[in-house]
């Protein structure tokens, strides 16, 4: 086993607990639910859509420092414990990249330091990310055996062409092997599909879609293709179905999904009931996250304050950091201003929208504070609302940016938040 070693902390270091406890501008009452996302950095190949945190790992799979980045994980989680002390999680997701690289063993190990540490609610969510291609039906048992209960799978399409565009490393018959092996050894799991894809047809779109519906699957996740920057898409642009086609695949989508028993609960994501993704849902209700790992993401609620922090991102730099006990490269503290659009920002993307008093349990500040706001969306038709629930029209759907662009700070003529 590769050891870690953990450097003491500095007091103005950013896991310093004090200091996230001084008195602040907010004052929330309770604490949110609080998940654990675990990334894993490394894919087989990079491909042109993703602008995720991944990375080839040089002289290939073979090559992956699987040993030494366990090890930092748990030192980061040892690290991070202050934060949190006390609380349980109510879910895992673990993320990439291709967690599913990850050997049997090593994904045992990593979930036993995290129960060694960490209280797990006894319905903990346990989620892993998974690619065709990278696995194989011992290590999907391995894996159910070591604690995963739901699996998400990047199916993307079933057509070969369009896999080959979009430079997945699997085929149509791995992808549909993938399903069925997931259907014997999972009872959740979902299947993520891409729609709008480059010269993609309706029909082209209804027959992958109606394929991942033939397996009855719990979740899906259908997400329309966009050219996200810093991308090979973005820079070698492909061609794209028209706004009118994207339009009718959406609208079919929804009527397509409802008929076979799914609920469309958020923009990207349907379930048959019951089988909601949790750890989804704790970040659209802005619930909490401690995130570990290269890049990831953490927000974690204090009673005066929320913070937000990201890990170093380059897989390298991560284990050269996590080799003198430093895991944060950045630390910040939501402004007051900020909060309302950030909270708006997740809690919008829900059909059912949200309680009117979540908002304030969740930011400390009172609904008042975005009545006009609030009126101003209600006006345009996009949000309808009442004492239990604010939530997004189908027209607020459809131009969510502009609805949820209503709750950005405004700024004083100096360029200042104000």
């Amino acid at each position: 086993m590769v050891k870690i070693p953990v450097v003491p902390a500095a007091p103005a270091a950013a896991n310093n607990v004090a200091a996230f406890l001084r008195p602040g501008a907010l004052d929330l009452r309770a604490l949110p639910p609080l998940a654990l996302y675990v990334h894993w950095p490394w894919c087989v190949r990079k491909c042109p859509y993703c602008d995720f945190n991944s990375h080839e790992q040089a002289g290939g799979v073979e090559a992956i420092p699987e040993g030494e980045y366990l090890a930092a994980l748990r030192a980061d989680l040892e690290g991070a414990l202050p934060l949190v002390w006390g609380r349980r999680i109510v879910s895992i997701f673990v993320g990439g990249g291709t967690p599913s690289l990850l050997s049997a063993a090593g994904l045992d190990r990593l979930l036993s330091d995290v129960r060694a540490l960490l209280p797990l609610e006894a319905d903990c969510e346990i989620t892993l990310e998974a690619n065709p291609g990278t696995f194989e039906a011992a290590k999907f048992a391995a894996f159910r055996a070591a604690g995963v209960n739901r699996l998400s799978i990047g199916i993307q399409s079933f057509d070969d062409a369009q896999l080959a565009r979009l430079g997945r490393i699997h085929d149509g018959a791995q992808a549909i092997a993938a399903v069925e092996l997931a259907q014997r050894t999972f009872d959740d799991f979902n299947l993520d599909l891409m729609y709008a894809l480059p010269e993609q047809t309706l029909a082209d779109a209804q027959s992958d879609v109606e394929r991942a519906l033939s397996f009855a699957p719990p979740h899906l996740s259908l997400y329309q293709l966009t050219l996200e920057p810093n991308t090979v898409f973005a820079k070698y642009p492909p061609q794209l179905p028209d706004e009118d086609t994207v339009a009718a695949i959406g609208e079919w989508i929804e009527a397509r999904t409802a008929e076979a028993g799914y609920e469309r609960y958020e923009v990207s994501a349907y379930a048959r009931s019951g089988h909601r993704c949790r750890h989804n849902l704790n970040y659209w209700q802005f619930g909490d996250y401690l995130g570990i790992g290269a890049g990831a993401h953490s927000k974690l609620s204090f009673p005066h304050r929320v913070v937000r922090q990201i890990r170093f991102r380059q897989p390298a730099s991560y284990l050269q950091n996590a080799r003198h006990g430093r895991f944060v490269a950045e630390s910040t503290e939501v402004g007051r201003a900020d909060l309302a659009f950030e909270f708006m920002l997740n809690a919008l993307r829900l059909s059912d929208g949200f309680a009117p008093t979540l908002f304030t349990e969740r930011t400390g500040l009172a609904l008042s504070q975005v009545e006009r706001r609030l009126d101003a969306a209600e006006s345009r038709g996009l949000i309808v609302r009442d004492h239990r629930r604010i939530a997004p029209t189908p027209l607020g759907r459809r131009f969510l940016s502009d609805l949820q662009s209503l709750f950005l700070p405004e700024r004083a003529a100096t360029g200042q938040r104000t």
